[in-house]
């Protein structure tokens, strides 16, 4: 069963990147050769103090970038706001944004990549790093936030055990690309998602809180905080929380054809 787990020694330092300020800690966890689906990449980050994204603009490919915790001035077309974790930002095609840790504490994030069909990566960069950019309301940006309150609580998920709760954060209908939905999910202790299979979409689970037992084509291994499973095209899979905690989890999903997908 494939994990990508990040340990801290070994992020990467990438400076300046797209022009942005100081330094970032960086890991790519799977990339385009991982999937069949149009995903271009997973990748984990750390933002230090002083650390950021130049502001940038992508044409071919849309991103997702997803702040697990503290906060960070997030920029999209234009405006600027204090985005608090954990939250969501959709870059879609054509639309410019960067990020900026103004705290004193490290912020940690997530950054999803899916690419036009038969197509790759593509950037410009505006030479900007939005540092001390005016702030505007966080409304005046496309925010979803992963706020276990927003959760309704579905019985017998993929004919799984008890009752999950399920957001979905975003559709199909909000991207350009063959992305199918975000989802933020909560699975209570002794509850689980069933096992099933998808054969038009591909997904890739983020633990974000407890752990659970995860079962990917007939193999199973402990998942804990911080891993991140991808669930290929046609495969199998289901998830189990065998604790006394909540497991809570981010899942992100993408078709091989356009809006090929309307549920979790």
């Amino acid at each position: 069963m494939r994990i990508a787990h990040v340990g801290r020694d070994e992020l990467g330092v990438s400076e300046g990147v797209h022009g942005g300020a100081g330094h970032l800690l960086i890991k790519s966890l799977w990339g385009e050769g991982d999937f069949q689906t149009p995903w271009f990449f997973v990748h984990f980050a750390i933002l230090p103090p002083g650390g950021g994204i130049g502001y940038h603009r992508h044409d071919e490919c849309e991103e997702m970038f997803t702040i697990l915790d503290n906060a960070a001035q997030f920029t999209h077309n234009g405006r600027t706001a204090e985005v608090v974790g954990g939250a969501t930002v959709p870059c879609r095609k054509g639309e410019s944004h960067a990020i900026y840790n103004h705290t004193d504490k490290e912020t940690r994030f997530m950054n999803f990549c899916v690419a036009n069909t038969g197509g790759g990566y593509d950037c410009t960069d505006f030479g900007e790093d939005r540092v001390g950019a005016p702030l505007e309301a966080v409304d005046r940006l496309p925010v979803g936030r992963l706020d276990r309150n927003l959760l309704t609580f579905i019985p017998n998920v993929h004919e799984g055990k008890g009752k999950v709760g399920v957001r979905q954060v975003w559709g199909h209908q909000d991207f350009r690309t063959n992305w199918g939905f975000v989802a933020h999910c909560v699975v209570p202790p002794g509850a689980s998602v069933g096992y099933h299979r998808h054969d038009v979409i591909e997904e890739t689970y983020i633990i974000m809180a407890g752990s659970g037992r995860m079962t990917v084509d007939n193999e199973t291994e402990e998942v804990h905080v911080g891993d991140a499973i991808p669930n290929r095209l046609g495969g199998s899979h289901g998830i189990y929380n065998h604790t006394q905690e909540d497991l809570e989890i981010l899942v992100m999903a993408v078709c091989m054809e356009s809006r090929a997908v309307r549920h979790l």
